[in-house]
């Protein structure tokens, strides 16, 4: 039986790279190795492929990822990036290194409403690497940050990231997720502040623009009020009973068009159209990701991969603590060379029960995956984060990917505190009554 199992993982692997390596999309790349096993394990029927297909779409809590990607880009279209910029840069664009700090800001700020790292680069993270350009920074100190603020996009909820891992993992909630990026998020972003304060203070990054008066600042938060009030709204919500987390996805996309349409006005019934567009064709390729995951899930589950896995890790060591590192390890090199979903589909069937089996806890266990793969995208030669950087500044992929090093440090310190401290994660959701 296990000469079976070898065999079907080596197929399965094989044809995998093998389809990566000639171009194939990811998600048709795992759909084809998966129909390809099938098939060379012989006793096993066909209809098991469409029967995994299916049931790894048929949940009413998936329904979450169309509303959220529409919300975030209802609220994009509204034109909140540039007023949740102007508050950051009254707030904080007077003092030294202020462009940096009002980066990390809106990042944090953005993130509630995008849910999407890369969205944060290509919206925010663009326009400040062009404004602390101008002020006066190192382009690729600018560029870089901007960068690692990204990060912040799947980590503070809402998150699409957070989502699929609850479906994927059946041992956490979407709500309980949420709650449990909370910290981890904030902690992201005081570790890129740290850093932008010694950076600042090394190479003087001064900033020219007055302190704004107080009357000037108040209107410039009422302002963003709108985008700031978006994620709270929808953790209350479902804290309170109110609403399940797949209706505040729907009351998400009600409120987004209520603010972009009659509070910002951004929304036209003209560009409304091209959004919903855009949005769909995102929805759709994730929802395609899953429904590949999923069959490919089924015959990782068949071969005992995490089984083995398990075995393999307790053949290392028996510790918790270790075998949470060696799951951060293997996540980060899944984030290094694939996308994040497709690592999250792929990973947490195998990591997760891995990990439960040694006593570790399910939420805590979700924010080492969660948090490495997203640092993954930070670094190359996939890197998609630099990528959008790079393209829209026009910096070189080789100074930045050198210039990302000290964040990509500073974001993997909390990484370990989130491993060494677990009311990290779990302090939030267990003090709200999610236990997972």
């Amino acid at each position: 039986m296990k000469s079976e199992e070898n065999r079907v993982i080596s197929i399965l692997l094989i044809v995998f790279f093998v389809a990566l390596a000639i171009g194939v999309p990811v998600a048709l790349a795992i759909g084809v190795s998966s129909f390809i096993a099938l098939i060379l394990i012989g006793d096993v029927p066909l209809e098991v492929l469409p029967q995994s297909l299916y049931s790894g779409i048929n949940s009413f809590p998936m329904m979450t990822i169309p509303f959220f990607i529409l919300a975030s880009d209802l609220m994009s279209g509204g034109r909140l990036t540039q007023i949740l910029i102007n508050f950051a840069r009254d707030l904080v664009g007077h003092i030294r290194g202020g462009l940096g700090y009002g980066n990390v800001i809106v990042g944090l700020m953005f993130s509630g409403m995008s849910g999407s790292a890369l969205a944060d680069a290509a919206g925010p993270g663009s326009i400040f690497t062009r404004m602390m350009r101008k002020s006066g920074y190192d382009p690729y100190y600018a560029g870089s940050l901007s960068a690692a603020v990204a990060v912040l996009g799947p980590i503070i909820p809402p998150s699409v990231m957070m989502v699929i891992y609850a479906l994927t993992d059946g041992k956490t909630s979407v709500s309980g997720l949420f709650l449990a990026g909370i910290v981890p998020g904030i902690l992201l972003a005081l570790s890129l502040m740290v850093l932008n304060f010694f950076v600042s203070r090394k190479h003087n990054y001064r900033s020219h623009s007055e302190r704004v008066p107080f009357i000037t600042l108040l209107k410039s938060f009422i302002h963003s009020l709108p985008a700031i009030l978006m994620p709270v709204l929808i953790i209350v919500g479902i804290r309170g009973g109110v609403v399940t987390p797949t209706e505040a996805s729907a009351v998400a996309v009600f409120y987004a068009l209520v603010v972009g349409f009659f509070v910002t006005k951004g929304l036209t019934l003209k560009n409304i159209f091209g959004i919903i567009v855009n949005s769909t064709i995102v929805s759709c390729s994730l929802l395609l990701m899953i429904a590949m995951g999923s069959a490919f899930s089924w015959v990782l589950t068949y071969a005992q991969v995490p089984q083995r896995v398990a075995e393999w890790m307790t053949g290392l060591t028996d510790n918790t603590l270790v075998i949470l590192l060696l799951i951060a390890f293997i996540s980060l090199i899944a984030g290094i060379f694939l996308d994040t979903l497709p690592s999250l589909v792929i990973l947490v069937p195998v990591l997760a029960p891995a990990a439960y089996m040694y006593g570790a806890e399910p939420l805590q266990v979700a924010m080492v995956i969660i948090l490495t793969l997203a640092i993954g995208m930070l670094t190359p030669p996939i890197a998609p984060l630099l990528f959008i950087i790079s393209a829209s500044g026009g910096l070189r992929i080789e100074r930045l990917s050198i210039a990302i090093i000290p964040m990509i440090i500073a974001e993997m310190v909390v990484v370990l505190l989130v491993v060494f401290i677990p009311e990290i994660s779990t302090g939030l959701p267990n003090l709200f009554g999610f236990k997972n």
